[in-house]
């Protein structure tokens, strides 16, 4: 895990690790409100998120009151030297977003102030006095579920945006193992392959840009993507012409006629990453599968393509298209579905534009490819 760190200016800004006790603030005042329902045991909180802000003195009764109004379970402030306050609270993962948003519009522009998000892995308190519980209790069931706050999906998918030479050593390792599973009919090995392609980053590092319309976000992932396909493909494609000879395999053939069924693979991919993401879950098995759907097409593509297989190659081909649209399209309807959006009316709006723009792309191209199977297999 990870935490999230907003500056001076709003930007989000990103650490590892949990940050050190701020010695400076000496606590003149403090206030602790704490959550009913602790109990004595060590719990395991997956969806608890510790919020640690700094600024100046004068805010410290608003950010108290954004923490209560958004039901924190455990909120702790103090004033502390140079004329700053220190406020920590224990929340939800869903009123983490809430509560960031809310500290934008509260805390001045200009003013220089500080907000942590940090992991909650267990909590320890005392035995308490049981209370009975409400009468009004939220709904358990939300039809958009659990979903991590923006600041730390943008951390996590920035990541997958980088064109690095590790990203590159990465596809083609991946490429190499593919093309020997696919040679000689291995699953163990196509399977090794799909583990360690770093495809997933970049795909959903463009799906993320799109939901919240973040131009730069988007063109890197999309640089990122290109590159990794063409160096797998080129990496294929001269391993195909050093061959010289007709390459033939059931793996091989199984990925060079594209389908209907093709369509739903790489829907399902898509949508599988985007909840991985957004919920915290590790995306390590999905992304897996969206390798299923991208990297031994685009290897199979090189193999023909190097063997003078123009059709087969062809073929491959299609199967790539329509898993890389089939992916992204899915990824993006998610995102919709979980409402991430931009923090601001100006973002939401940019951000509306090149969603609808993205997404009418999408389903052309989808049209398209499903229109070129339905040719090929007639």
């Amino acid at each position: 895990m990870f935490g999230a760190s907003a500056g001076a200016a709003g930007e989000v800004r990103v650490a590892s690790r949990p940050s050190p006790i701020w010695k400076s603030l000496q606590g003149h005042s403090a206030k602790l409100l704490s959550a009913s329902n602790q109990r004595s045991a060590v719990e395991g909180i997956v969806a608890k998120r510790q919020l640690e802000i700094t600024a100046p003195a004068g805010y410290v009764a608003t950010l108290a009151a954004i923490a209560e109004h958004q039901e924190a379970e455990d909120v702790y402030s103090e004033l502390g030297e140079a004329d700053r306050c220190f406020v920590r609270i224990v929340c939800d993962t869903s009123k983490v977003q809430a509560i960031v948003d809310a500290t934008h519009k509260a805390v001045e522009k200009g003013a220089h102030w500080r907000l942590t998000i940090l992991p909650v892995e267990a909590v320890v308190a005392p035995d308490g006095p049981k209370q009975e519980a409400p009468v009004e209790e939220e709904p358990r069931f939300s039809f958009r579920g659990r979903t991590a706050p923006r600041e730390e999906i943008l951390h996590e998918v920035e990541k997958g945006a980088d064109l690095n030479l590790d990203f590159l050593v990465l596809v083609a390792l991946s490429g190499v193992v593919a093309a020997v599973g696919l040679l000689t009919d291995s699953v163990v090995a196509l399977i090794g392959a799909m583990v360690i392609a770093p495809l997933l980053g970049p795909n959903l590092a463009f799906a993320f840009g799109v939901a919240l319309g973040n131009v730069s976000l988007m063109r890197r992932a999309m640089l990122t993507n290109v590159a990794g396909l063409f160096f797998a493909v080129l990496f294929a494609t001269l391993l195909g012409m050093f061959l010289g000879e007709p390459m033939s395999s059931a793996e091989i053939s199984a990925r060079t006629v594209a389908g209907y069924d093709s369509i739903a693979i790489g829907l399902a991919a898509g949508a599988a990453a985007v909840l991985s993401l957004t919920t915290g879950v590790s995306s390590a098995l999905v992304g897996v599968m969206v390798a299923v759907a991208i990297l031994p097409p685009a290897v199979t593509a090189g193999l023909m393509l190097g063997g003078g297989d123009l059709k087969a190659a062809g073929g491959a081909a299609l199967l790539l298209a329509v898993n890389i649209v089939c992916i992204n399209l899915a990824a993006q309807i998610v995102f919709v579905i979980k409402n991430i959006l931009p923090r601001t009316w100006a973002e939401k709006k940019g951000a509306q534009k090149a969603l609808w723009t993205n997404f009418i792309t999408w389903v052309l191209l989808l049209s398209g490819l499903a229109g070129a199977i339905y040719l090929v297999r007639w």
